[in-house]
């Protein structure tokens, strides 16, 4: 069985939605390190203060769904819904 990787960029459009990351990211990074099956989950800062660079690894297609669908109602999916994410998707 395959694990699943997400890779790639979180970016925001300017550093109001950038504060609405800082702000949410501690316990949403809390949340997804403590599920079932999240083997590695990191969002860090990159040298431009408006993008994040966001790194996922789950064990499997299950695990990596249940995340998905998790966040998606989560107080980080309502208010960073509007923030651009461009992701790349491995193992599914």
């Amino acid at each position: 069985m395959e694990s699943v990787r997400l890779t790639g960029q979180l970016l925001c459009d300017n550093l109001g939605e950038a504060a609405i990351v800082v702000q949410y990211l501690p316990v949403h990074l809390g949340l997804t390190r403590a599920e079932n099956g999240c083997i590695s989950f990191n969002v860090t800062p990159t040298h431009d203060p408006v993008v994040w660079q966001v790194d996922e690894r789950f064990r499997d297609t299950a695990s990596f769904h249940t995340h998905q669908q998790r966040v998606s109602s989560s107080e980080w999916g309502r208010a960073t819904s509007g923030i651009e994410r461009r992701y790349t998707i491995t193992g599914i």
